[in-house]
């Protein structure tokens, strides 16, 4: 089955410890577009500006991304510039520019409102709700969203979760949502209020995942080497969106599975700057990573 990816396209400036990339792609749709269709046919909603490179968009043209509901605005595209620290879980925004993103209103087409499975990325929760209005009985709900909008959207945020059946944030976004400290606890509260799953990131640490049937963890893929942790909650999210809609059923077991796939996935985008990484991948450098994870959560099979 197909899923709709919607959320932001930017163009990025990242500095870590290991250098400086500039007019890089990024954006929550970017890549979380681009993991989803290692699994499933992806269509792609956001807005870029007349400054977008063709050679960004060849990158999802080359991973047969649908592209129609890309919007070309008028104006420049949005764009973000992050340094991070020795410590890259630390990171400070040093400009922001919406250029386009301002003004952007999620306008589905005909065939985008009948898609199965929907992901919705890291926007307002105004324009996440923008997006179910138009939707036509989809068949599972994802929906990622960032400390921001917990700070200044927290009512409509909390209106959102019962019209999702998976909510996507990560551990410090979890207990400020729920006020609690505890993430068993944190999760339970957050599935009260709608959602049916919940996965929560932790970084170099996993994640976890609550469910009615019960709960998963799973653990972070050791790497040596940590060139640019953007857009890997983005890449997660993806991955696990577009590895269930190709399965038959959304439960427990394929929810776990997801999180392996969203996992190995988001492992490969932290070694280089941007989709570079990603975007060179095969599906033999996949089933070599999957084994190195599945060998960490049952080391006897």
């Amino acid at each position: 089955m197909s899923v709709l990816v919607v959320g932001t396209v930017g163009i990025d400036r990242v500095e870590t410890p290991h250098g400086e990339r500039s007019d890089l792609l990024g954006g929550s749709a970017s890549f979380a577009g681009l993991a989803a269709s290692f699994h499933a046919p992806v269509s792609l909603n956001s807005v870029v500006g007349e400054d977008f490179p063709a050679h960004h968009r060849a990158i999802w043209e080359k991973r047969k991304i649908d592209l129609s509901g890309l919007q070309i605005a008028k104006g420049k595209t949005f764009r973000w510039h992050g340094q991070y620290e020795q410590n890259m879980n630390n990171r400070r925004t040093i400009s922001t520019d919406l250029n386009v993103l301002a003004d952007f209103q999620p306008q589905l087409s005909e065939s985008q409102k009948k898609l199965p499975f929907v992901l919705l990325g890291n926007l307002t929760p105004d324009l996440q709700h923008s997006v179910l209005d138009q939707m036509q009985k989809p068949k599972f709900v994802v929906a990622d969203t960032m400390n921001l909008w917990i700070d200044i959207a927290r009512t409509r945020l909390l209106e959102l979760l019962p019209r999702i059946d998976l909510l996507i944030l990560n551990d410090s976004e979890a207990t400020q949502l729920s006020d609690e400290s505890n993430l068993v606890r944190a999760a339970r509260w957050l599935r009260e209020r709608g959602p049916r799953y919940v996965a929560v990131k932790k970084g170099e640490h996993g994640c976890f995942l609550a469910a009615p049937e019960g709960a998963f963890a799973a653990p972070a893929v050791p790497l040596e080497q940590v060139l640019d942790p953007t857009g890997a909650g983005d890449t997660f999210a993806g991955g696990l969106t577009g590895y269930l809609a190709g399965q038959k059923e959304t439960n427990l077991s394929t929810l776990a599975q997801g999180v392996i796939e969203g996992t190995i996935l988001a492992s490969f985008t932290v070694e280089d700057f941007s989709l570079n990484r990603l975007a060179s991948l095969t599906e033999k450098d996949i089933a070599a990573r999957r084994r190195e994870l599945l060998r960490l959560i049952n080391p006897n099979p």
